[in-house]
């Protein structure tokens, strides 16, 4: 994990491989920071949809239990909306680098759309 000290407090940047451990321990709260469309067609199961254009610091859960971890497709929003979590008055915060391209680049599993049903189905990208 990459740590960097902004004005507003210190911005984590964890890697897909950190996030999955962390999530699979039940640590963090992996907040998803895409639009709905992008998290109705393929997500990791388990994280919290807050999409950017509607993302209010103010509704994000504490993180005295567990620690906020946000992504998106590439790492640019979920990066902006942690900086922007953090200029509202939180002293820490991190964020998935290369988001969703980087999990599904590491091979762990998501939720993705079977493009013969339409129906949900578990993926993962092989090597």
């Amino acid at each position: 994990m990459k740590t960097e000290n902004l004005a507003n407090g210190i911005l984590e940047s964890w890697t897909a491989k950190e996030a999955a451990d962390a999530f699979a321990r039940d640590e963090i709260v992996l907040i998803d920071v895409r639009t709905p469309q992008e998290y109705s067609f393929e997500r990791i199961e388990g994280a919290l949809l807050a999409p950017m254009q509607a993302f209010q610091p103010m509704h994000m859960p504490g993180q005295t239990d567990k620690r906020i971890v946000f992504h998106c497709g590439s790492g640019a929003r979920s990066k902006m909306v942690a900086e922007k979590f953090l200029k509202a008055g939180n002293d820490r915060v991190a964020h998935m680098e290369g988001g969703f391209g980087a999990w599904k680049d590491a091979g762990l599993e998501y939720t993705g759309t079977d493009m013969t049903t339409g129906a949900p189905k578990q993926m993962k990208k092989s090597a």
